[in-house]
C-alpha cells in the first residue's frame, strides 16, 4: 500500500496482443486518470501474479474493448461477436472476481462493465440490435463511437456523484447486460431499456459505466468528476487503511 503522501497508483487493463505483438490502451484512460490526481499503471493481460499486483495498486480501471468469450457465461455465441481474447478474459475475470470481495476502489469502462457482470455469474445480450427497438444508436456500424443520453437513477451512488436524471454519454458497444449479476443494482438505463451503469451496494466504492467517460472527459466536466470521485474513494481507503503514527 502506498503511503497518503503519494499520489494513489491506479492500474488499467490493456487491450490484448495485438498483430504486431504490442499491448495497447487508448491515451484518454492515462489521460482522465492524471487529470483526477492518480498515476496510472497499465497491466497487460497474462499477469499471473495479481494477488502481489493488488496489494500495491490503490485502485483499478477495468478498460473497453472487445467482446467477452460468450463461453464464459453459458452462451453459444453470435455472428457479430469480435476480438474475443481467452488470455485477457482470464486475467479479468480474476481480476473482477478479486476486487469485488477485496474492497479496493474499482470503476468498470464498457467491456469492464460485461466482465465484472460475467465475473460475478450475470450474462451479457450478445447483440443489442437484435433485441432493442432502434430508437438509440449504441455505436456507429461497423464500429464507431456515437452519442445518447443516459438516465441515472436517483437513490445510487453514481447519482451522488453525477446527479440523477440524464447525461450525455460516449456509446461504443454492441453488447449489454441481459441477466444482472448478484450483488449489483442497476444505476443508469438508457431510453430503449438498456442497462448503462451498475454498482455494488456493500462495496465501499464499485460503479461500473457501459458508455465511455473517458472518451468526452477533457471537455465535460460531468464525465471527468467520475475519475476525480474514483481518486478520491481511493484517497480515502488509503486513509482508513494507513496505521496511527506511534
Amino acid at each position: 500500500m502506498n503511503p497518503p503522501s503519494t499520489p494513489p497508483l491506479i492500474g488499467i487493463t490493456t487491450y490484448g496482443r495485438n498483430q504486431e505483438d504490442k499491448f495497447a490502451l487508448p491515451a484518454a484512460y492515462v489521460d482522465a486518470v492524471r487529470r483526477a490526481g492518480g498515476i496510472p499503471f497499465l497491466i497487460p493481460p497474462g499477469e499471473s501474479h495479481l494477488e502481489e499486483l493488488l496489494a500495491v495498486l490503490d485502485g483499478l480501471i477495468l478498460s473497453g474493448g472487445g467482446d467477452v468469450d460468450p463461453s464464459q457465461y453459458g452462451s453459444e455465441g453470435h455472428p457479430t461477436i469480435y476480438m474475443t481474447d481467452a488470455e485477457r478474459d482470464a486475467t479479468e475475470l480474476d481480476l473482477a472476481r478479486r476486487v469485488a470481495a477485496g474492497g479496493a476502489p474499482t470503476l468498470c469502462i464498457c467491456r469492464g462493465l460485461q466482465v465484472l457482470n460475467v465475473a460475478l455469474g450475470g450474462t451479457l445480450i450478445e447483440n443489442l440490435p437484435d433485441v432493442v427497438d432502434g430508437s438509440i444508436t449504441h455505436r456507429l456500424e461497423p464500429s464507431r463511437p456515437t452519442g445518447h443520453s443516459v438516465n441515472i437513477l436517483p437513490a445510487t451512488e453514481l447519482a451522488t456523484i453525477l446527479d440523477a436524471g440524464p447525461i450525455d454519454a460516449v456509446s461504443w458497444h454492441h453488447q449489454a447486460i441481459r441477466t444482472l449479476a448478484p450483488g449489483l443494482v442497476v444505476s443508469a438505463q438508457a431510453a430503449d431499456g438498456t442497462i448503462e451503469a451498475v454498482e455494488a451496494p456493500d462495496h465501499p466504492w464499485l460503479i461500473a459505466t457501459q458508455w465511455h467517460p473517458e472518451m468526452s472527459a477533457a471537455d465535460d466536466p460531468r464525465q471527468q468528476h467520475l475519475f476525480d470521485e474514483f481518486i478520491a474513494a481511493v484517497q480515502r481507503r488509503r486513509a482508513q487503511r494507513q496505521p496511527p503514527l506511534a
